[in-house]
């Protein structure tokens, strides 16, 4: 069965081709800032994804952003409701201090070093 993977903008292109090439469906997210695809708050029972990929710049809002745009929090909240998964590109060096930028990043979450990123997520589409 085809999997939906939603992707924020800037997502590697290689892994986006290896997820089609695998017979899955690659549908863009946008944050509300890029206007990239379909707005990450419209995400509901009806359209949602079996996995989410994104960089951590993509989900987390400026300071002073506009309160209209998603934050990373609101982010979190639709994939725990909806249980999608949420993979964060993020170096291995680096996960620490994304953790502690995020902080209270739920478990529906993972930050995954890059050379990584197709092995992980295609067990959890495995397993989903």
């Amino acid at each position: 069965m085809r999997k939906r993977i939603g992707y924020f903008e800037g997502s590697d292109a290689a892994l986006l081709t290896a997820f089609v090439c695998d017979g899955h469906d690659t549908l863009p997210v946008s944050n509300g800032f890029d206007n990239h695809g379909s707005p990450v708050r419209l995400i509901n029972d009806e359209n949602r994804y079996d996995l989410l990929i994104a960089y951590v710049h993509k989900i987390y809002a400026h300071e002073g952003h506009d309160a209209k745009q998603p934050s990373y929090q609101d982010v979190f909240h639709i994939c725990r409701t909806y249980g999608i998964p949420l993979l964060l590109e993020v170096p291995h060096g680096l996960h620490d201090k994304a953790s502690k930028l995020l902080g209270g990043v739920p478990d529906i979450v993972r930050f995954v070093d890059p050379d990584d990123m197709y092995e992980v997520a295609t067990s959890i589409l495995r397993n989903s």
